[in-house]
């Protein structure tokens, strides 16, 4: 198992002032995780930097976490690649006023991934699932998502009526831009966008790469992820303009939706500091009411069908 982050500290930035988004209970966190520890071992936390996030998080933590902030619903997304953890999520969902919908994990290689996803969509909550997703930030190969047999289980996640989420590193783009432009039909969510080198000061290539994903209209993405992708105890608003301005200009409002990458985030700052930020940085970027609503609610209602 690889992290769903980026390392190195600790939190402690001041949220900015930013004004309530319009309709602000009816916000969707398009992405965010829950584990239980004694279920099964997240390897991934081993490292030192991770002890801040060493422990259980529940529904009730993130209820918690989300008080406040006007999060009315939310889409729990898979942490491990573990078909059991997706259908526990699967029935957590089904029982939770909260979760609307779940991103989870099926092997994209298996001959009969097809009917592993009806399997899924027949357990318990399994109605809720609208996506699937592979940590594909952890393969060696750069090009893991153009293999045939990659391409061959993300049609039939197509077939299924499923979207698929993109979590892939800088130099995995190239790779991503063509499985996207191979499969038309399949919607895809790029995840924490790519995760580009906040801490690093970098813009280029990144900026490029995901303006060339941004053209396949069967493309969206998440502000999500980018706390934890910069200085984790020296970040500002300021040091992520640069990065949200790219994807604002590449995909617009209407393909962006907000996440918050709880309890992840925490390694960098809380849940409402970085709904805060969001907020911020939107209406610092001139975008609407209506257009700031497409994405803390809009775009990932529509993407992850969370009205069915």
């Amino acid at each position: 198992m690889t992290s769903d982050v980026t390392p190195p500290a600790t939190p402690s930035t001041t949220p900015p002032a930013a004004p309530a988004v319009p309709s602000a209970a009816t916000r969707v966190d398009a992405h965010h995780h829950l584990w239980d520890l004694s279920l099964r071992p997240q390897t991934w936390l081993d490292p030192p930097e991770m002890a801040p996030i060493r422990r259980d998080f529940a529904l009730s933590d993130y209820a918690s976490a989300t008080a406040g902030t006007g999060i009315g619903r939310s889409v729990l997304v898979q942490v491990l690649g573990d078909a059991t953890e997706t259908r526990e999520f699967l029935a957590l969902a089904e029982r939770s006023h909260t979760v609307a919908a779940v991103v989870g994990w099926a092997d994209l290689t298996r001959p009969d991934l097809a009917d592993e996803l009806v399997a899924l969509a027949a357990s318990p909550g399994g109605a809720l699932l609208r996506a699937i997703r592979h940590l594909v930030q952890g393969e060696p190969d750069p090009r893991w998502l153009a293999r045939d047999d990659v391409r061959r289980g993300l049609r039939q996640v197509a077939e299924a009526g499923l979207a698929y989420d993109l979590l892939v590193l800088p130099h995995q783009l190239p790779a991503a831009i063509e499985t996207v432009r191979a499969l038309p039909e399949l919607t895809f969510v790029l995840d924490h966008l790519a995760k580009p080198p906040i801490a690093a000061g970098g813009i280029d290539p990144w900026a490029g790469l995901i303006r060339e994903l941004a053209a396949e209209p069967n493309v969206t993405a998440k502000l999500s992820g980018l706390i934890t992708e910069a200085a984790w105890d020296d970040w500002n608003a300021a040091a992520l303009r640069p990065y949200v301005d790219v994807a604002l200009d590449a995909f617009g409002p209407s393909r962006l939706m907000f996440g918050s990458d709880w309890p992840v985030c925490l390694l960098a700052g809380s849940l409402p500091l970085w709904t805060e930020t969001v907020s911020a940085l939107l209406t610092d970027a001139g975008l609407t009411a209506a257009e700031q609503e497409a994405v803390f609610r809009e775009t990932a209602t529509r993407v992850y069908r969370l009205e069915e």
